[in-house]
């Protein structure tokens, strides 16, 4: 098989497509030959040397894709050979073959894409467990989602639109703001040229908002605890502002993490607010929460609620020119990469 390989840490250009041996499914395993897999901010860190948890270099990662099943491990029922499956792994995604256990790969809906399932695991995961488990988001509520072009922004806003009754405020660079109202934005925010924090405040005469989806990190953290009503919640999933778009700079990390609020619960308790984290990766141990909440996922899809946007596919062999497109921000909607 053909894998994605980062030699070392460092830029795009430490990407390798190498060839690579294959393995058998062991008991309870399934070999999926990959159709297509998503890249994400988190393989984006790892490859600089920013996630703690990758494997060390030299390594594959990548968390989804979508294929068919080519070969079944002993004991495995619930599918057969030739099966079009959406599936999650820890790592070892970007790659031409998969060897997972089977829990970990859902059969497709019959009108779905390889490319919308693999955009839909890890980006559509995290905003649908935001929404509807960390906070229980209803109608009425205003929320505020960081980076809302981005991935996991267009999967947050599809949900919101889908809720109903939701006013939603989004960051994102002017030439995104057609993207971002076509995925039910009710108020984009040019973060480059306004005062997000000021604008907001504008708009919700000064009431703030109820729920803030922050991927950005660091001092923004403190930004949007600022705008929560009494009751609101603010949610962190990634450090956005620890990517330089390149090699990793430890001085500009260590200032980024540096500014990150301190909450002591007497403070929340003062306040009535909620501050909360979300890392799908950290979730392997709730596997069956995952599975449950993809099954849900995959039935909105079928019934037409949400629907991925491909910003660009890219073959193995320009995984660097993809990786570049997600570290520079200028993707809308989902990168995803090609076996070739």
């Amino acid at each position: 098989m053909r894998a994605i390989w980062i030699r070392k840490h460092g830029g795009p250009e430490v990407l390798e497509v190498r060839e690579t041996p294959t393995s058998e499914p062991k008991a309870g395993e399934v070999v999926v030959r990959v159709k297509a897999a998503g890249l994400n901010f988190a393989e984006i860190s790892a490859r600089q040397g920013l996630y703690p948890d990758a494997p060390k270099p030299p390594c594959v990662v990548g968390y989804e894709g979508s294929g068919v099943v080519e070969r079944l491990g002993p004991g495995v029922s619930e599918l057969r050979e030739g099966d079009r499956v959406v599936y999650l792994t820890r790592f070892g995604g970007h790659a031409s073959e998969v060897v997972l256990p089977a829990r970990q790969a859902l059969k497709m809906p019959e009108n779905m894409s390889f490319e919308h399932a693999a955009a839909l695991p890890v980006n559509y995961l995290t905003a649908y467990h935001m929404l509807t488990r960390v906070h229980r988001t209803r109608p009425g509520e205003h929320v505020l989602i960081h980076m809302a072009a981005g991935g996991v922004g267009t999967a947050a806003l599809q949900l919101c639109r889908h809720i109903g009754g939701i006013t939603t405020y989004g960051t994102a660079s002017a030439g995104k703001h057609d993207y971002v109202r076509s995925h039910g934005c009710t108020h984009p925010i040019d973060y480059r040229s306004q005062d997000y924090v000021a604008e907001i405040r504008r708009l919700t005469d000064g009431r703030g908002v109820d729920l803030v989806l922050d991927a950005l990190g660091g001092a923004d953290w403190k930004k949007g605890y600022s705008l929560l009503k009494p009751a609101g919640m603010l949610i962190g999933f990634g450090l956005a502002n620890t990517n330089t778009g390149g090699k990793r700079k430890l001085l500009h990390v260590a200032k980024e993490l540096l500014s990150v609020p301190r909450y002591s619960m007497f403070t929340l308790l003062n306040d009535n607010k909620a501050v909360a984290g979300v890392n799908v990766g950290h979730m392997w141990e709730e596997l069956d929460l995952l599975t449950e909440e993809m099954g849900e996922l995959l039935a909105l899809y079928s019934d037409g609620v949400i629907e991925p946007h491909i910003h660009q596919t890219f073959p193995f062999s320009q995984a660097a020119e993809a990786w570049a497109q997600l570290e520079l921000g200028k993707n809308q909607g989902k990168v995803l990469l090609i076996p070739d």
